[in-house]
């Protein structure tokens, strides 16, 4: 019997250009959500500064221990979650929003190491939307040392996080047509000890960023703004536990 490998057809290396090609131009082709609030979310005043870092926006407020890395959702820009980390900035948790490889998380996991290495922070916390959250919650579960609590808004994580010493907070509006209620239970089962879930009664999925409306999504009977200021102040009662 002939045990040698058969090696590849240019006609079979062909088609799997062709394919690889397609998916990245079916990436860049979708239509993003983009920023769609005020341009005073993304400038700098008195109490927060606002500046591009190499991987995305810092929102440098007036504290200087806690930081918070935030993954978008999946082809969401990054600048939409300015009025929700503005806020926390402001409050004393400095916040780096993460520009996404196209968009997508699943191709940036490792970006929170990246900011981590780059910046001294005495705590770091790590939170994400839908798609965002995910990837998020897969870097906690094998960075279980390096944070200090985890954040899934419209989002579940689909990894072990029962021995995470850090404390996990699940936000997501009880109008969210998007998040995957089963999916989100079963990762409560596998959660860690101290995770507290929060539904925002007339929240939807995106209002959690300034994107506009998204496919699929329930309608908020609540204004984005008091979405928003509620995520904020459930976090900061995390942060500053």
């Amino acid at each position: 019997m002939n045990n040698r490998a058969v090696k590849p057809t240019a006609s079979r290396c062909t088609a799997a250009l062709l394919a690889v090609l397609f998916l990245l131009l079916t990436l860049l082709c979708c239509s993003p959500y983009r920023y769609h609030a005020k341009d005073a979310d993304l400038q700098s005043d008195a109490s927060v500064t606002v500046q591009a870092v190499r991987g995305g926006v810092l929102f440098d407020g007036p504290g200087d221990a806690n930081a918070l890395v935030f993954y978008p959702g999946a082809q969401v820009e990054e600048t939409a979650y300015a009025p929700l980390l503005r806020s926390l900035a402001a409050a004393g948790v400095d916040c780096f929003a993460v520009k996404m490889p196209l968009g997508y998380a699943f191709l940036g996991i490792n970006r929170a190491k990246t900011l981590m290495a780059q910046y001294d922070y005495t705590r770091w916390f790590l939170a994400g939307h839908s798609l965002g959250g995910a990837m998020a919650a897969y870097f906690a579960a094998t960075h279980k040392d390096a944070l200090s609590g985890l954040i899934l808004l419209g989002a579940y994580s689909a990894n072990d996080l029962s021995d995470a010493a850090f404390p996990v907070l699940y936000v997501y509006g009880s109008n969210d047509k998007v998040l995957t209620r089963k999916r989100l239970d079963k990762g409560l089962q596998k959660s860690a000890a101290d995770t507290r879930v929060v539904e925002l009664d007339g929240g939807n999925h995106a209002n959690f960023g300034a994107y506009g409306k998204q496919k699929g999504d329930g309608t908020a009977t609540i204004p984005r703004e008091t979405q928003i200021a509620q995520t904020v102040k459930e976090i900061l009662r995390m942060v500053k536990k």
